[in-house]
């Protein structure tokens, strides 16, 4: 499995997921998820612990806005579920699975608006029709395949999804400085196990993943380890 794992890093191809109903299914998970912690723990944090002290970066800021109640179900559940929807959740390259993702970064779009107070009323009714365009074109796509041209920009695609999701925890932080660059390596990391899990057994394979590497890490900050 790692030999498979390292080649399809070097040049990513299209899997049929296996779901994880599937035989193996759960080992791989566990091997996956042992892989993704032991790198994290042993090598990453320890690294990046030296790092952060020798440049005096500060640390993420995150969660600071998120009341003790809601960390464990923010950073456990929702985090890794919407995550692994916009980065990862369209990698199969279905038509409905384009489309449906396409819908949530448009309805994020819109309701960036409404935030913004720009054009706020047009872009209230906006986010209203996407909670039921999204589904609707989701029924009506069923039985559509990969999207045309998809499987030969695979390989760029998917490494474009791990940069883009490593480099948006930048914004955990209260200013930008290239020293900061490598204390997302957590998170590139994490995008390379995540792709490569989502593709071998779907995408709730990766939101399990996801949210067990998130709960050990919130837990260890929690005390202080």
């Amino acid at each position: 499995m790692i030999e498979e794992f390292t080649a399809w890093l070097a040049r990513p191809w299209l899997f049929t997921p296996s779901g994880l109903r599937a035989p193996g299914a759960w080992r791989f998970l566990r091997t996956m998820l042992g892989l993704h912690l032991g790198v994290l723990l042993i090598v990453l944090l320890p690294l990046l612990g030296f790092w952060q002290k020798a440049f005096a970066l500060p640390s993420p800021e995150a969660f600071d806005q998120v009341s003790k109640a809601m960390l464990v179900p923010f950073v456990v559940v929702l985090a890794p579920v919407a995550e692994e929807l916009a980065f990862r959740g369209w990698l199969t390259g279905r038509v409905r699975a384009v489309w449906l993702v396409g819908c949530g970064f448009a309805a994020a779009g819109f309701l960036a608006m409404v935030n913004f107070h720009v054009y706020e009323v047009p872009a209230s009714f906006a986010v209203l029709a996407m909670g039921l365009v999204a589904p609707a074109g989701w029924w009506w796509l069923r039985g559509r395949g990969v999207v045309p041209g998809f499987e030969r920009a695979f390989p760029v695609l998917v490494w474009l999804s791990i940069v883009v999701f490593s480099l948006s925890h930048l914004s955990n932080y209260p200013s930008f400085s290239w020293a900061l660059l490598p204390m997302v390596l957590p998170q590139l990391w994490a995008g390379m196990t995540l792709s490569y899990t989502r593709m071998r057994v779907g995408i709730f394979g990766a939101m399990l993943i996801h949210a067990a590497a998130n709960g050990i890490s919130v837990s260890l900050a929690l005390l202080g380890v």
